[in-house]
Parts: structure tokens; C-alpha cells; sequence
């Protein structure tokens, strides 16, 4: 039986407003301005049977129009190939931009078609992406962080956070990282009080503090029973990570800035986290996160995949150690389905895929689409 073939590619470039400005430590302390859009690159995928899949992958405040341009110069080489030979493709679109390299913009361009190409197979199964992968369970512990923001007064952040539980929420996490430290504490407390003992809370500093204040900072939460401390470092100083990591009792969290494995890899080494949080459009797709997580599984590590909670829901469950998948709703208005979230966890869609299709309202935020087709086609 002859193989079924890609005969159809469309990339767009697609920018998501947000309700509300978003400030982190970076911005409190001058690095960046608060964020205002996500930027994203869908691909959709057609083959000569009409078999479709979407994916997508994503930038804050930058990099948008470079993922879109790496994709369009090596979309073409798409055409004609196996849609199921997801790795082979995967090598392919790596040698087509070699002199880019294989981090950064050169594979967060091709994680959305990596995740296009994922998404068509299991629709092809008529599987749940998370089937496909091999499910440990149907639905996964999940955690807040949209309500805690540090643009937010500390009063916000605790009515957000109480109806986030509310709504079935399972943890929650709040933003750290302030110029002065002891207002971080202050807000931390107000939380835990708040929210009472037994409710999960971490924090994420967004890779604010050098290593003595993250090792302060650690020291004076320690009796605050936190599930982890994120990002207290910057995010590519991994023996600094290992370092507090070892030195705590709370658990260390990073990885989802890093955009390419061997650096995540490093942090497995170097034993640098207790809990690794790669993200699939910035690592560069589905494929690559796959390895990782691997790694980290065979190292004893929990995996807890950064944002785009419409993806990693997948995942997590595919993965036999369970963590937690972040709840943001921000991507919300891209797609006509929601997740359901109850008594503390996200269920994985049952629907073939990644469960998703993109809504008519997201042509309105479309900046431009290009289309790739097979003779013929």
C-alpha cells in the first residue's frame, strides 16, 4: 500500500492580545516591559488522503516574526514526505537550517510543525495524543499561575487564587523576584495564610536573584512547605542550580526557558532540579521534549512542562512520573474546545489529537499566512 503524503502546508502568524498587562520580576526590576501578546506560529498540515493536523508554537515579546520567517524557508521540504516518519522529518527540517543551528528560533520554528506532525498521527489512530504516547493516566494534577502575577495587589492575588480552587484547581503558584525581598515574603505569607496548609503553593521568581539571595530566599521559606521554588537563578547557570538544589530542603524547578536539549540535558547531569520544566514550543516540538523527558524519568526527576497547558496536558500523561501541568487560560480564545479541570486536575480531551481546532475568532488576530503545496495538490 503506498505511503499517504504532505500536500498541503499553511503557516500563520498569529498575535493574541492579553486582557491585562502581565508583570513579572522582570519587569519590576527594569529587564522588560510588561507583556501586553502572545505571538504565535500555527502549521497546519494536509495529506493526499485529506488526513490534517495542527500545531503551533509560540514567543513573548519577541522572536514571532523570526520563527515565522525560519518556517517559511524550510516548509517546502515538507512536501511529498511520510507525515508518519515524525523523526526522519524532524532530522530533515534540522539540516535544512543547519547553518541556524538547533536551538532557539531554528527549532521553536519547527515545533509547530512537529506538533502538527503528532497531532495528525494520532488523529490518523483516532487516539488522544496521550493514547498514542501511552497513557499512564487520564487526567493530571494541575496548578494555577495566571492570578499570581506581580502586577497584581497581594488582595487580587488572593481572590484569584481562592476561585481558582474553586473552580477545581489543584495548586497554586505566585510570583517572586522583588526588588526588595522582604515584601516577596510578605505577599508569601499573606498567601499561605490565606489559603491554609494544606493547599499546594509555589512560587517562580523568573530568574531574578543571584545565588546568595536565592539561597536566603530558600532558607527563610523552608517552613513555608512550598512544592517548589522556580527559576531562583538565571536560567542558564545550572551549576548554581545544583547547587541550591542540594543546599534545600525545597524542591528546585527549572528548565523552561532552554531551548535546546542538550542544555536541558545538562540539567539531568548536573542534577540541578528536582523537578524539570521543559516546554514543547520552545524546546523544539514534541520529539525532542520526548527525549528529555526520558532522561529525566530514568534520573529519578519529576517533569512538570512549562505553559501551553493544551499540549502538555498530553504529556504529562504519558509520563510515569506524575507532577503537575500549568493552568493558564490565556490560549482560551484560539480554540472552540476547553479543557475540563475537577477536584484538583486537568482530564486529558478524549477526542483524537491534541483535541483541539482553532476558532473562527483567531482569523481576526491572523498578521499574515503562507501556503506550501505538492504538485498537484
Amino acid at each position: 500500500m503506498a505511503a499517504d503524503r504532505i500536500r498541503h502546508v499553511t503557516l500563520s502568524s498569529v498575535t493574541l492580545p492579553l486582557d491585562v498587562p502581565v508583570s513579572d520580576a522582570k519587569v519590576l526590576t527594569g529587564r522588560q516591559k510588561p507583556m501586553t501578546e502572545v505571538v504565535f506560529l500555527f502549521a497546519e498540515i494536509t495529506t493526499d488522503e485529506g488526513r490534517h493536523g495542527t500545531g503551533f508554537s509560540y514567543s513573548k515579546r519577541a522572536g514571532g516574526p523570526a520563527q515565522y520567517a525560519h518556517a517559511k524557508e524550510v516548509a517546502q521540504n515538507l512536501l511529498g514526505q511520510d507525515p508518519s516518519d515524525i523523526g526522519r522529518v524532524y532530522d530533515m527540517l534540522l539540516w535544512a537550517g543547519a547553518s541556524v543551528g538547533r536551538s532557539g528560533v531554528a527549532t521553536q520554528a519547527l515545533a509547530a510543525v512537529d506538533v502538527a506532525l503528532w497531532d495528525l498521527k494520532a488523529r490518523r489512530a483516532g487516539l488522544p495524543l496521550a493514547k498514542l504516547l501511552g497513557s499512564y493516566r487520564d487526567a493530571v494534577r494541575t496548578y494555577n499561575t495566571s492570578g499570581g502575577f506581580l502586577h497584581a495587589p497581594v488582595e487580587e492575588v488572593k481572590a484569584r487564587a481562592a476561585e481558582s480552587l474553586a473552580s477545581g484547581i489543584g495548586g497554586i503558584k505566585i510570583k517572586v523576584g522583588q526588588p526588595d525581598m522582604r515584601e516577596d515574603l510578605r505577599r508569601l505569607a499573606a498567601v499561605r495564610e490565606h489559603l491554609g496548609e494544606d493547599v499546594p503553593l509555589m512560587v517562580d521568581a523568573n530568574q531574578q536573584w543571584d545565588r546568595h539571595s536565592a539561597l536566603r530566599f530558600g532558607r527563610a521559606v523552608e517552613e513555608v512547605g512550598l512544592v517548589w521554588i522556580e527559576e531562583p537563578l538565571d536560567a542558564y547557570d545550572a551549576e548554581g542550580h545544583a547547587r541550591l538544589a542540594d543546599a534545600l530542603d525545597t524542591p528546585i524547578a527549572t528548565g523552561e526557558m532552554l531551548s535546546s536539549v542538550p542544555d536541558l540535558i545538562r540539567l539531568i547531569d548536573l542534577r540541578a532540579c528536582d523537578v524539570l520544566q521543559p516546554d514543547v514550543p520552545r524546546a523544539g516540538g514534541i520529539t525532542p521534549y520526548l527525549k528529555v523527558a526520558a532522561l529525566a524519568d530514568h534520573a529519578g526527576l519529576q517533569v512538570a512542562p512549562h505553559f501551553v497547558m493544551e499540549i502538555h496536558v498530553h504529556l504529562a500523561a504519558a509520563h510515569p512520573r506524575e507532577s503537575w501541568v500549568e493552568h493558564i487560560e490565556w490560549l482560551s480564545p484560539l480554540f472552540d474546545e476547553r479543557l475540563t479541570i475537577e477536584d484538583g486536575r486537568m482530564r486529558v480531551p478524549e477526542r483524537p489529537g491534541l483535541g483541539l481546532s482553532v476558532a473562527d475568532e483567531a482569523a481576526a488576530w491572523c498578521l499574515d499566512a503562507v501556503e506550501f503545496r505538492a504538485p498537484g495538490g
